[in-house]
Order: structure tokens, then sequence, then C-alpha cells
């Protein structure tokens, strides 16, 4: 049998990941022996949203990479081993720990790595670069332990990503930029001016015009004390995060005798062919043939793409690409497209400007009337739209493309005046006929993957979708989930499969079902129990079936296959001596242990079979799930209240322990928290949360869709100076009526702004009884908390259900040996290797 080619990729960031994908997709992963070097110690992850970090998104969130794909495909990826050493004579890649791989075709991804200016102090304690997941990581902690004040150097489309971190660790943030005006490549002059209204209005101090002369130091260890700017001035700091551009990582190359670029990059043909046949460069390390070196996504996939269409010996060109960028950068909506500058000859500006909104929208229009390009701050709702039309004559009058709303403008210009052949997602270059050739979001994002790069393009692919189209939960289903829950309630049904049969679609019924539906049918099923005379506990006959992982296990899966076990502390009061058993579970089973920010107490690092034996010391000394792992109420957060702070003007522990108490165990679409606030001066932060309650000198006001995760929302004031019994039943109308009506994984935030009304309707709903539903929405919560039993209480006293506590079913008594641990900070961590990941192992090395 011959032996395959064997392709090595050097690199596996976000450009190295769309490379393996689009070789899986032309089946060349079966034909070829793919061995990845990458240097980092995680797989390829979502570079464009590294912020988001910052609020709230994991590093496991921020994947592009699942072991799945990896496995499935046969890919060799070694973490943390790059390439050090290339011989093209015998065409040998050794990596750092000696591993030797000799390749048939080569494809360089090395990416490109932060310009550092070269002045005095750079590498001085306290100074960072803002590039990799690590990177952030480094920030944060050096932030929490030695900053108050921190400061960018660079006031680019970074720089203000990294300012907006530094804001968001609560550091006094600076940014200096040489320019003299902020996102220079990306703004002209007034939009750069409008950008500057709006950030320095958010507290942050912006220095254009100056570049940086010096890092000053001092203290024992020589740390960051102070910027010299080239003015003369100093600026005190604690911190400086570097965000000054990028160059490529062509280094490799240059060893290796290729030919780069008079200001770097590894020069490529068409084909992303470098100097070298049996080697090609692809991403932000590559010059291509219009002598520019792209440092945008899109342009990397579009390489990506050639290459693997070279290797098939299919068609494929890269010779240039759209360089239109949108992003929302410190909350703020920045986006440029097609020559924003206004560069070509002949060509005309319309402008429209509002200084006090911080808004900026000007497009540059050809000599014949063609959009050529803009550049929108403040509001870039017409981005997709308007970038589609590029190159184009539009059906209106530019200026009229630029008005709001009110302004005498027309109706806004829709997608349907785009032209077929319109690239709708330019990172993955996918036109309007192509995602018109589908019918939902999640069948275009699977088909095309447009939607799943930026993200800039996904309310426009849903614009283009049929609007009166099937919106049933799934393919099993015709009905939304709200339609199920009135199905389910009205027709008692209290079984999946019975509900499948009756309801389901043809070709469904007598089926399993899917992963989307049986979670979101089983929480129905839940939520409605008494109602419905429907098993009450999740791990009882077919329900157990229907649950998620954590559900299944009543525990949250944590990253190493362990799990965390969280008792409710209701509005976080907690006696010494429940504390004491806390400490002695932890203690005994040698749980990692903090305290969260919902007032509560996380032990992690339990393993399956440890769990019911945990939970028998905690429920024994009267503790009971704080239900972390489920769709439902977490916590409600309180301040001391007035019985313990000179401001407080109501006891909001005892509110927030009567709420918590009231509404445990109820299953909804999302998580719900909640929190009370004793005060108008908010230390519970109740205006964050799913329904949150501020104390008055006349009550209490109340607070719902709030949401303080990745995409934060203020709450609503629904009704204000309640009396305890008002409050309590305008929750329990609130919280029944979004049970009822949200759609699947839908927070408060989102169907409070989805509902029809929106707030307005919900109040006519919930306190004006605008439908006549309130008495049903009480007598549903009443079922609710007449029902409520612990479920972890009635766990462990059930042997049945004890026996899904184990690791191995032929084995009930060992644990996995894979769940390792290791010290630090006189606790524990995961113990995760970086391992090499493939079905095709290479000599020498480690494979899981």
């Amino acid at each position: 049998m011959p032996t395959m080619p064997t392709l090595v990729l050097v690199g596996h960031g976000m450009v190295g990941q769309r490379f393996l994908e689009a070789l899986a997709e032309r089946g060349l992963t079966d034909t070829h022996r793919v061995v990845v070097l990458c240097e980092e110690p995680r797989p390829a992850y979502d570079r464009v949203q590294l912020t988001s970090y910052f609020s709230g998104r994991t590093p496991d969130e921020l994947s592009l990479t699942d072991a799945g794909f990896i496995a499935r495909h046969g890919i060799e990826l070694h973490l943390g081993d790059p390439a050090e050493h290339i011989d093209r004579a015998t065409r040998t890649v050794t990596a750092r720990s000696g591993l030797q791989v000799t390749y048939d075709t080569l494809v360089l991804a090395t990416g490109s790595y932060p310009f550092v200016p070269p002045v005095p102090g750079k590498d001085a304690t306290g100074c960072f670069v803002y590039r990799t997941i690590e990177d952030l990581l480094a920030i944060e902690e050096y932030a929490k332990r030695r900053a108050t004040t921190g400061a960018v150097v660079g006031g680019g489309l970074l720089g203000l990503e990294a300012a907006g971190a530094l804001r968001g660790l609560g550091l006094a943030t600076h940014v200096v930029e040489f320019a003299p005006r902020l996102m220079p490549v990306q703004v002209d002059e007034g939009g750069g001016a409008a950008l500057l209204r709006t950030i320095t209005g958010m507290g942050l101090s912006v220095h254009t015009g100056v570049g940086t002369q010096e890092i000053l130091t001092g203290g024992e260890d020589g740390a960051v004390r102070a910027m010299k700017l080239s003015d003369g001035s100093e600026l005190a700091t604690d911190l400086v995060v570097f965000s000054a551009g990028v160059r490529p990582r062509d280094q490799l190359a240059r060893d290796m005798g290729l030919t780069v670029g008079e200001r770097g990059g590894i020069t490529v043909d068409e084909r992303c062919r470098t100097s070298d046949p049996a080697v090609y460069a692809i991403g932000e390390c590559a010059q291509a043939v219009d002598g520019r070196v792209y440092g945008l996504v899109a342009p990397g996939y579009e390489m990506a793409q050639t290459v693997a269409a070279s290797i098939a010996s299919q068609d494929g060109q890269f010779t240039g690409a759209d360089l239109s960028t949108k992003l929302k950068l410190l909350g703020v909506d920045v986006a440029s497209f097609g020559d924003a500058h206004g560069a070509a000859d002949g060509c005309l500006d319309v402008v429209y400007s509002d200084s006090r909104s911080g808004t900026y929208k000007k497009l540059v229009v050809g000599p014949e009337g063609e959009l050529l390009g803009g550049i929108l701050v403040g509001d870039a709702e017409a981005y997709g739209t308007l970038r589609a039309l590029t190159g184009s004559v539009p059906p209106v009058a530019p200026e009229q493309l630029v008005l709001p709303a009110g302004a005498g403008a027309p109706v806004a210009l829709g997608p349907e005046a785009l032209p077929g052949d319109a690239v709708i997602c330019s990172c993955h270059n996918v036109t309007k006929e192509a995602i018109q050739a589908h019918a939902t979001l999640p069948e275009v994002k699977k088909c095309t993957k447009a939607g799943t790069g930026c993200g800039s393009c996904v309310k426009l692919i849903g614009q283009l979708l049929p609007q009166s189209g099937d919106k049933g939960l799934c393919g099993c289903f015709p009905h939304t989930r709200a339609e199920l829950y009135e199905i389910v309630r009205v027709k008692r049904i209290a079984s999946y499969a019975e509900l499948l049969d009756a309801h389901g679609r043809d070709g469904a019924r007598g089926g399993e079902g899917c992963e989307v539906c049986k979670p979101a049918v089983g929480s129905i099923i839940a939520s409605l129990a008494p109602t419905i005379g429907a098993e009450g506990h999740v791990l009882d006959g077919e329900q157990a079936a229907l649950q998620d992982t954590n559900d299944h296990f009543l525990a949250n899966l944590q990253k190493n296959g362990s799990y965390s076990v969280v008792p409710r502390i209701p509005g976080g009061e907690v006696t010494p001596e429940k504390l004491i058993v806390i400490g002695e579970v932890a203690r005994d089973f040698g749980l990692y242990t903090k305290i969260t920010g919902g007032q509560r107490i996380d032990l992690f690092g339990a393993r399956v079979e440890q769990l019911p034996l945990i939970w028998a010391r905690l429920v024994d000394a009267g503790f009971e799930s704080g239900h972390a792992y489920g769709k439902a109420l977490r916590t409600v957060k309180s301040c001391v209240g007035q019985t313990w702070c000179r401001y407080g003007v109501q006891d909001s522990v005892r509110m927030a322990i009567d709420l918590e108490l009231r509404y445990r165990g109820l299953r909804a679409p999302h998580k719900l928290k909640s929190a009370v606030s004793g005060c108008g001066r908010e230390c519970a932060e109740a205006q964050s949360k799913d329904f949150g309650v501020i104390a008055t000198a006349n009550g209490w006001n109340l607070y719902v869709g709030g949401n303080g995760g990745a995409t934060p929302r203020h709450a609503d004031l629904l009704a204000q100076d309640l009396s305890d019994a008002e409050l309590i039943r305008l929750i329990d109308r609130f919280l029944m009526f979004y049970i009822r009506t949200a759609d699947r994984l839908e927070r408060t935030a989102g169907w409070l702004e989805r509902i029809e009304g929106g707030l307005d309707h919900v109040r006519d709903v919930v306190v004006h009884d605008s439908l006549g539903l309130c008495d049903e929405l009480e007598a549903l919560m009443a079922d609710h908390v007449a029902h409520y039993r612990d479920e972890w209480a009635d766990t462990i006293n059930d042997p049945e259900r004890l026996e899904r506590f184990v690791s191995f079913v032929n084995a009930p008594d060992a644990p996995d040996p894979l769940v390792r641990f290791v010290p630090e900070r006189d606790q524990i961590k995961p113990d995760l290797p970086l391992l090499s990941i493939g079905s095709r192992p290479l000599e020498g090395s480690v494979t899981s």
C-alpha cells in the first residue's frame, strides 16, 4: 500500500483552523497525513472576539476547534510545540520538542506578532502585549494585584479593545496614539472626532498626536510607574499595554531562504505559493501578489481556501481582498468599507454628523454615482446593506442612505435591493444568492459558514431568509417552545414520547428526538410537573434521558471531567456551623473552594462517584441544591440592608431569602438570577438581573429583563413602591409569563426585547392583567412552590438513582484515571497536560 503524502501546517490560529476545514471539505484529510505544529498551549480560538473574555466568555467558549473534528479527520495536532527549523533540502520540519517530520507539502500560517516600539523600559515589569489568551490572563492577574491605572500604546482597533479590557478591569485608562486621531487606518478626521467624543465621555483619557519616549520604572522590582511622552509630559501608570500594530511572523521563512517582502511578509503568488513550490503561506504572515499583508481574518480565510483548492488540483486564486470591517469598540459601533478615504479620482463625499449623539456617517460616491465606500461611527445599522452595494449605483440618492429616520429619509433601504451576487459574508465570501438557497440561519451557517466569522452579517442574513417560514423549535416539532408549553399544559401531556407522537412532524413521530428539543421539552415538563401530573424528579423515568449532562448528574461538569458542588445559601446568609461543614467537606474530599459572585461557595474537583457522598453530608447539615447546573433560579443576591447598613431603608436580606426559597428549583428556558438592594445605592447590583428589587422608603421597586453576562443589559422598571405581597405577586406573574412564552435558551433580557410590545406589553399583562391570565399564572407558581422538593435530598435516599453516579458502569468503584489535579496556592487545579491529538501518532509524540 503506497504511503500517503504528508502535509505539515505550521501554526494553528483562526486561518490555520479554516485551512484544516477546507482540507476536510475536499476529502484531503483522507488522502494526506496532516500534521499541525501549534505554538500556543491551546487549539485555535476566536482572536477577533478576544476581548469578550473580559465580559464573561471563557477560553473554552472562544475555541474554534473541537476535539471531535481533529480526531475524526485523523489530524495530528501538537500543542505548545512550534516549528523551530525547516530544512528545504530534506523537506524536514524540526519542532521545539525535537520532533522531526518530513513533508511533501508545507503550509506556513505563523500569523503576526505585536509590534513593540523600541523605547527604553519596554520590557519592564508591568508591560504587556495584547495578542493571545495568555496575554489577557497575565494582564488580568497583574491588574488585580498591582494596578489602579493603565495605559495603552496605540489607538487603533486592538488598542481600543485593550483599553476596553483595562476599563473593564476597573483601571483608570489612558490611550496614547501617535497619529492625530484614533483608528487612523479605518476612519477619517470626522469619524475620529466622533469616536473621540464618545470614548472620552466614558471616562477614558485619550492622548493623540504624541508618541511614547520611555517607560519609567521604580521600586525594587523595577515595575512601571509612568510613561514619558514625546511632548515632554509624564503619564503616571502602573501597567502598560503595547498595541501599536502587528508585524508578519516571517522569521522561519527567512531562515529557510524563502523570498520575503521589503517590509516583511512571505511573498506568495496568486495560488499562495512561496518561492519554493512545495511551500505555501497564508494569513498575516503572507504578502499577497498585490503587495499587501492582510491583517484581517477574511482575507486569511480566502487564502486558506485557495491553498486547499490548489492541493486538490482545483481552480482558485487569491489576488486581493475586501478590507471592510465592522466592530463594537467600548460599546461604540465603528465600520468602514470599500474606498473609505476616497482615494479614487473624481469621487465625492456625502457626510452626516451629529456631535451630540456621537454619530458620523460618510459615503464615498464615484463620478457616475456608484457607491465606492464609507465610514460609520456610532450607528452602523446599515453596514451590511451598504457594503454589499459597494461598486454599484444605489437605487436611492446617497444622502438618503445616511440620514437618520425622521430627518427626511425614506424607509431604510432593505436587503431586497441587493443584487444576487452581492457578498453578504465577507469572512467566508458568501453571496446573497447562496444564502437564500437555505431556509434557516442554522442551515446557512452549517452549509455556507456565513455568520460564523466576525458575526457582523448575521442580522442581514436573517433579513434575507423567509420571514414567514418555519418557526418550529427544531426538525422534530413544527411548534415553537411557547406553543409546546401550551400544548403540554392544556393537554396535560406528561412525557416527551407522547408529545412527539401526537405533535411531532411526519417522520419524527415514534423516533428519539434530537439534542435541541429533548432538553427543552424536559424543562417544560419539569416546570409544569405538579399541574400535569408528571414525574417530579429529573432523574426519574423518561425525564432522565431528556437532560443535558449537568442535569443528568445534578452538578456542573468542569473542563477536566470533574464536577462542582454548589449548595444553596439564600441571601448569602450562613451560620458558622454550616460554614464549618462546608469547610470540612472541602477538606475531606480535597476540593477547590471559591466564593462565587452570587454569595455562595463553590466546591470544585468532585469526581462523579463522590457527588452522593458529598451531598449526603451537606444535606445532613441542612443544605440543599443550589441548582448551579440547571436552567433554573441560581441565586438572589443581597446587601445587608437596613439591619446593618446605615443607608438601608428595607430588610433586603429577609426579602432575598424569601424570594430564593420561593423560586428555588423553578425550571425555565434559561438560568435566572436575581438580587435585592436595601437602598438606591444598589450594592447588590439588582439592575443587572433577570428580576431585581430595590428598596425605597415606601416599599420596593421591581426591575425586570436585566443581564450581566456576555451582552449586558440594564433591567427595566416594571412597578414601584410595592408592598411585600404586591412585589411577590408581580414576580410570580412575570416569571410564569416568561416561562410560558420565551424561546428555548432565551434569557429574560432577549425575551423582553423580542416579545411584541416589549416592556409595555409585559406590564399590561402582569400588572394590569390585560389578557386575563394573572390568576392562571399565580396558580402555576403556587403549584411549583407547594410541590418543591430538593433534588439532591431525594437522590441520596434512592438506590436506583444513585446507580448512575459512576465513571465506569462495569467498574462502579473505579475512579476516572483522567481526572487529575495538581496543587496551586494551597489548593488544587485541573491537571491538563499538553497532548498531541490524532489517530496517526508521530514517532516519539504523546497522543491522547
